[in-house]
């Protein structure tokens, strides 16, 4: 793994903010991998990194965590992205049901929130994003963590 950066965030803005940076990058370097794995605790923050990211590729995706869905597509131009949570998933099986390996062969981004669960899925080359609670006495305090990841 590269780092890319470590961003210390203090508010849930913060956090979208660095969703929105990664987004910029990625729209400046076509180079890099169109999948980015989350990785984190419920309630640390991923659906707020996305949110960030969404609202620079697909400015009027209104984003909610995917938590029953599996998966919600935003689409834009010139690339859709696709977001899943993976929490309730189990089995390779369980990606195919979802159409997972259809959306990776899909012209789009995929954000995959709980990646964690599907460490076999994941493609050689991507970026990793850890998002970790780092200051109990400040409870919106995160370190966001971003990777290339090529295996």
């Amino acid at each position: 793994m590269k780092p890319m950066e470590i961003i210390q965030t203090s508010c849930v803005a913060e956090t979208e903010a660095c969703g929105a940076y990664l987004a910029d990058l990625m729209q400046k370097d076509p180079s890099l991998p169109p999948f980015v794995a989350l990785y984190g605790d419920l309630g640390v923050g991923k659906t707020a990194f996305i949110r960030g990211f969404a609202s620079v590729i697909s400015p009027n995706a209104v984003v909610r965590s995917p938590t029953f869905a599996l998966v919600n597509e935003y689409r834009a131009k010139p690339r859709s992205l696709f977001h899943f949570d993976m929490y309730r998933i189990d089995s390779e099986e369980d990606l195919y049901s979802i159409g997972f390996y259809d959306y990776l062969d899909r012209n789009g981004i995929c954000l995959v929130e709980w990646s964690e669960k599907i460490p076999f899925a994941m493609p050689e080359e991507r970026i990793r994003v850890t998002i970790e609670k780092d200051r109990p006495d400040h409870p919106d305090s995160r370190t966001v963590t971003i990777e290339s990841v090529e295996e």
